[in-house]
């Protein structure tokens, strides 16, 4: 017999004894948790065993009875305690409940920042009193909105796009900067922190916004970027934030965009600040500033306070030389009428420089240097008027100074560096060849491009030192290609002026510095300028032959400018013709029989009868780059194939060419 079992029966045999009363018994043994019907049937067994127990029939059943009653009790008095606990816990749970929600309650209404829920349908269902502080607002005018509802013409796309997201539940929450409308039409600046909540199956039930009141630290900062990019005194966008327009229109013009300045100073101010005293001085300076503004901003132009009495007017979608000059008649216009000031009545006049350039033919620091000189040739003229920049006298203007001043030791002090330029060609778009184009990184007026030096230091001889570095530079550069790239290197144009074609030096320059780099001198291509005249006898042109007998190949740069183009195809043994920019017009412009456009075809068919390879300069749009392609011209160069860059980015272009049908050859 199992032993638990024996420990029964023996308990209910000295219950039997202690009680004399099998239904005592019975009861015992349910209340010692000894219920186990298999007991039940051994206890019976064991009281008819007992002496006497068979003669007694009745003391088995009421044992039975005794044993049913007890383990029901029993049963009865656990299912209520059970139900007791469970009550309970109920009631603690209900308890601790509505202390949670009382407490968020708590949180939600008295919370410093505002707080908003909505469906993920969008509808706005609730806010706390801060929100309804925020917005001015009641809370039955917040219900039932949509969320969408809530739009400020400031926002950014992104802010809706991750709102979009959130709602859709690919994003759990985001942050951002957010200005609302509030009832009264005022502006209220937030940072908005939008979360998503999820039921217990993981799908989105609820939007939460919280809210922040950043406005006053908004408009501080507003004031400080307002101060740090508008001069105090006449509230214009100041010469910083002039230069950063400036040179963001360089970076992110279409090819073949135009651009304006009218560089401004006014005449007779100095009279006005020695005479009646700086504080009148600003007066009239703030009252320029404000008939300016109100001329010209409504044209979508920019007007800066540059310093002093100078003023300048950026026109950064100009459609052409009438535009700039338009503007800066209406400066004129602007300042007709005299300023009174303290009683004083005071005709101010100005003196306008205006500029108007394709954006890719000039950087950011010479077009504003180039306005500024030919404001001064206004202002020779005797003020008030303006003056059309002219690109010769600029530049005699800007190459008398840096050649006098800075040039001898720029050299020296290595203020030059090499861009070059890709020539691609028209045929497939390969890489051709590239131009060297030198730069002059001067420490007070900036990078000078060629057009505002090497005329002066051609009148002056430094070119040929100059000269001599440009070769030896591009030389060095293209060596390096060819040992790096093999076939697939390009050639390298140098340009040599008059003063270096003349040189007798440059045949022994050339060879010395193709021995010293490696190059290969098919590699090398000089372009000789239209202008530079050549007799036909001249030693010159027996020192050009040398240099073809070497293998170094000779072109004609802006052909078609000068008087001695047919006196160059007679007499040098040339490769190549490079036809100015001038030619090339945008095919959109004008007609299919557009005077240029006849011209240009009629110097492909000359270039194509002498064997001669001809480039197109100032090509900036596809359609351009495809007329030439269907005139038969061989290569382009312009902003439509590259700007001029350091030598590294055109690596990628060079390994490109690898991947074209055919590249063109040299």
């Amino acid at each position: 017999m199992h032993p638990r079992k024996i420990t029964a029966l023996g308990a209910l045999t000295a219950a039997m004894i202690r009680s004399g009363r099998a239904d005592q018994a019975a009861t015992a043994l349910v209340n010692a948790h000894f219920t186990d019907p298999d007991l039940l049937a051994h206890a019976v067994q064991l009281l008819r065993a007992m002496p006497g127990g068979s003669q007694e029939p009745d003391l088995s059943g009421a044992f039975a009875a005794a044993w049913a009653t007890a383990l029901r009790d029993r049963t009865l008095f656990q299912q209520e305690a059970i139900r007791a606990a469970a009550d309970i816990a109920r009631r603690e749970a209900e308890q601790a409940l509505h202390a949670s929600e009382a407490r968020f309650r708590a949180l939600f209404e008295h919370a410093a920042v505002g707080i908003g829920v909505g469906s993920v349908e969008g509808e706005i269902l609730t806010a706390n009193r801060s929100l309804l502080e925020m917005f001015g607002a009641r809370l039955e005018d917040l219900q039932g909105q949509q969320v969408t509802d809530l739009v400020h013409p400031e926002d950014s796309p992104e802010v809706w796009r991750a709102y979009e997201d959130l709602i859709a539940g690919k994003r759990e929450s985001f942050q951002c900067d957010k200005p609302y409308y509030r009832q009264d039409g005022e502006v209220v600046w937030t940072h908005l922190t939008c979360s998503l909540i999820r039921d217990e199956d993981g799908e989105p039930r609820y939007q939460v916004a919280m809210l922040e009141d950043i406005t006053d630290r908004y408009r501080l900062q507003e004031r400080l970027r307002h101060q740090a990019t508008h001069d105090p005194l006449t509230g214009l966008p100041n010469r910083a934030t002039f230069f950063e327009r400036l040179e963001q229109l360089f970076a992110t013009a279409e090819p073949g965009s135009h651009f304006g300045l009218c560089y401004i100073d006014l005449d007779r101010f100095k009279i006005v600040n020695d005479s009646l005293g700086h504080a009148t001085g600003d007066q009239l300076l703030v009252e320029v500033a404000a008939r300016l503004s109100a001329a010209l901003t409504p044209l979508g132009h920019l007007v800066a306070r540059l310093g002093g009495d100078e003023f300048v007017v950026l026109l950064e979608h100009c459609r052409g030389e009438h535009d700039a000059v338009s503007a800066a008649r209406t400066v004129l216009d602007a300042l007709e009428e005299p300023i009174r000031i303290d009683g004083h009545q005071l005709a101010v006049g100005a003196s306008v420089g205006v500029l108007e350039r394709p954006v890719g033919t000039i950087t950011p620091g010479a077009a504003v240097r180039a306005a500024d000189l030919t404001l001064y040739r206004a202002k020779e003229a005797g003020g008030d008027r303006w003056t059309l920049y002219d690109a010769r006298t600029n530049a005699e203007a800007v190459s008398r100074y840096t050649v006098t001043v800075r040039m001898p030791l720029a050299l020296e002090r290595g203020e030059f560096f090499l861009e070059y330029q890709p020539l691609c060609a028209l045929s497939d778009g390969s890489l051709a060849a590239v131009e060297a184009l030198v730069r002059w990184r001067h420490p007070l007026l900036g990078v000078l491009v060629p057009d505002e030096f090497v005329a002066a230091a051609e009148e002056t001889g430094l070119i040929l030192p100059l000269g001599r570095w440009i070769l030896e530079q591009a030389c060095a550069q293209a060596a390096d290609w060819q040992r790096r790239f093999g076939p697939l290197a390009p050639q390298v144009n140098v340009n040599i002026t008059a003063r270096q074609a003349r040189s007798k030096g440059l045949l022994t320059d050339v060879g010395r510095i193709l021995a010293d780099t490696g190059l290969e001198p098919s590699l090398l291509q000089l372009e000789l300028t239209e202008g530079t005249a050549l007799d036909p006898g001249h030693e010159s042109l027996r020192v050009l032959q040398g240099l073809v007998d070497r293998g170094v190949t000779l072109a004609v740069d802006d052909f078609g400018t000068g008087w001695s183009n047919l006196a160059y195809l007679r007499d040098l043994p040339l490769a190549g013709l490079k036809l100015s920019s001038s030619f090339i017009v945008d095919p959109g412009d004008r007609g299919e029989d557009d005077v240029a456009w006849r011209i240009v075809s009629g110097l492909v068919s000359l270039a194509d009868s002498l064997g001669l390879v001809l480039t197109a300069e100032g090509v900036e749009t596809p359609e351009t780059a495809e007329r030439l392609r269907r005139l038969g011209c061989a290569w382009g160069q312009g902003w439509y194939f590259g700007r001029p860059a350091a030598p590294e980015a055109l690596d990628a272009l060079i390994l490109a060419s690898a991947s074209k049908p055919g590249k063109s050859g040299n």
